[in-house]
């Protein structure tokens, strides 16, 4: 594991000022909507998009697909690069829910902090605990963020000790509650000694802070009601005394986390946790590769997709590769060497986001993360650099946990659906698997909400109504092993075997006894359920 300590060279005062994250949380937490208000302080948008809210005000910027409108949930990642204060932001807002965690796995393979929204109410929820354990696997850098203060929420210490125990890591408060739901009046903000003051008439509206010269200030009593300021300056003193102090260096080793409490929609605590991203968030890291550690001060470019997503404009059959640029100064035309193919790209117009709207980036830094249009030839876990053949590692492929066989309600349409299918799959929307006997394609998914918006997305982007259909085969699992033994037992075991549209091998099972019997007769061979995408 790299050492993710502070970037002990002098990085360039543009990559020096890079904070690449995302947004992690379990679905209805509040995520969508403390990624819009983050871009309201950013001042790239000037009203901030509701998930809940009616008509147009509800139009959240991160959300670009049509199902995630209809919905009110997030189903794919989206990126956003904008200014605030001193700092360049390149935040992605993932999927929270669990059917579509590949993609927020895949997604965190391409920042360097990540953001954890808790609800205030529910606590430490399943898919939170799942994404913090892929944020552990990195030692990824995490400040959270409690959010629905506002509402009926519980005790603030009782959310710090389920952090501290269901996660196994250190809670340092960053600021401190005063009140809860009806009674929230704001917080106290501890590391900067101020009172922040929640205005419940404006959304929109920043918070007021009032500065205070320590707790035992007057000024604390004209703000804060008797019963509440007795309460919080008793908490605020057993959490010195209890709760760690923050550590920079326990926080980049993703030991600590600082907490920030808030409510997203009311805008409040929201500024405060993007100070405390600007302020401690670790600049752009070094990206491990086959060859050696990539520095993002080197001067030559190199960078990797982390994500391909087809027709995000449905006007155009456009397919986007979002690329992390993990090192040099990039320019607009510059020639970069696509490491798989050898070949030559010259990158005419790439993107920067925000979400849905996008521009032509003149120039970009390590750390930032870029659009590139191309018509497929780019897949996930590309490398793309200034000639030198290196790979970066890690990109996970998890098998499916639910197979079904796709067909087009139209005969006519079955060659265009194959197109549709292998362009979501370079995507990792979806496993695409070729049964070696028999026609057709079999589709595996994580979870059934994707076989949805398969079917939701075939049909509204390419005019295509489609079935999916129960298939005898439960589960898929790589095969690797020597050459002469795959090929011998592909022989014997054809009913059983697929490629994925990489053109690996697949043993489709039907039974754990399947995969028993692999395992006991041929046990130079190996079944595994995650395949390491490094291109």
């Amino acid at each position: 594991m790299l050492d993710r300590a502070d970037n002990s060279f002098v990085l360039p005062p543009e990559i020096d000022r890079r904070r690449t994250f995302a947004i992690i949380s379990h679905p209805d937490a509040g995520k969508t909507t403390l990624t819009e208000k983050f871009l309201l302080y950013g001042g790239a948008i000037q009203m901030a998009g509701q998930v809940r809210a009616k008509g147009e005000a509800r139009r959240t910027r991160s959300d670009f697909m049509q199902m995630e409108k209809d919905r009110g949930i997030s189903v794919s990642a989206s990126a956003m690069s904008f200014e605030f204060k001193d700092f360049w932001f390149n935040l992605v807002d993932t999927p929270g829910h669990s059917d579509f965690s590949e993609d927020t796995y895949r997604t965190l393979t391409a920042v360097d902090a990540a953001v954890m929204v808790i609800d205030g109410a529910k606590g430490v929820e399943s898919q939170t605990r799942k994404l913090f354990e892929v944020c552990r696997l990195r030692d990824m850098p995490i400040l959270t963020f409690c959010n629905k203060m506002d509402r009926e929420s519980r005790e603030t210490f009782d959310i710090i000790d389920e952090i501290q125990e269901n996660l196994a890591i250190d809670v340092c408060p960053a600021s401190w509650p005063i009140g809860v739901g009806r009674e929230f009046l704001g917080c106290y903000d501890l590391l900067n000694d101020r009172l922040e003051l929640m205005d419940r008439s404006d959304r929109n509206v920043i918070a007021e802070s009032v500065e205070i010269n320590g707790l035992d200030d007057p000024k604390l009593a004209e703000h804060v009601p008797a019963n509440l300021l007795e309460k919080f300056l008793e908490e605020v003193e057993m959490a010195r005394e209890l709760l760690p102090e923050f550590d920079h260096q326990a926080f980049l080793d993703g030991t600590l986390t600082p907490i920030w409490f808030g409510s997203a929609i009311n805008s409040f605590g929201v500024q405060e946790l993007m100070e405390g991203i600007g302020k401690f968030g670790p600049k752009p890291q070094v990206c491990p590769s086959d060859v050696r550690p990539i520095s993002p001060d080197e001067s030559k470019v190199s960078g990797f997709v982390f994500k391909v997503q087809a027709n995000m404009d449905p006007k155009h059959r456009d397919r986007i590769a979002f690329v992390r640029l993990c090192a040099g100064h990039f320019k607009r035309g510059m020639k970069l060497t696509h490491v798989r193919s050898k070949k030559i790209m010259a990158i005419a117009s790439p993107m920067l986001f925000l979400a849905s709207d996008r521009e032509l980036a003149e120039e970009a830094w390590a750390g930032d993360i870029i659009g590139i249009p191309n018509h497929g030839q780019l897949r996930i876990g590309d490398a793309l650099t200034e000639g030198e053949m290196l790979r970066f590692a890690g990109i996970p492929s998890f098998a499916p946990e639910l197979l079904q066989s796709v067909r087009a309600t139209d005969p006519m349409k079955a060659k265009h659906l194959d197109k549709a299918l292998t362009q979501f799959a370079e995507e990792g929307a979806a496993k695409l698997f070729k049964p070696m006997i028999g026609a057709g394609w079999i589709v595996g998914v994580v979870g059934a909400l994707q076989f949805e918006v398969l079917a939701s997305r075939i049909e509204l982007e390419y005019g295509i109504p489609v079935r999916f259909e129960q298939t005898q085969f439960t589960s898929a699992r790589w095969l690797t092993g020597p050459k002469e033994n795959v090929d011998k037992f592909i022989d014997g075991n054809k009913g059983h075997m697929a490629t994925d549209h990489d053109g690996d091998p697949v043993y489709m099972t039907r039974l754990q006894w399947d995969i028993d019997r692999v395992e006991r007769d041929f046990p130079e061979l190996n079944l595994t359920d995650i395949k390491t995408v490094m291109v």
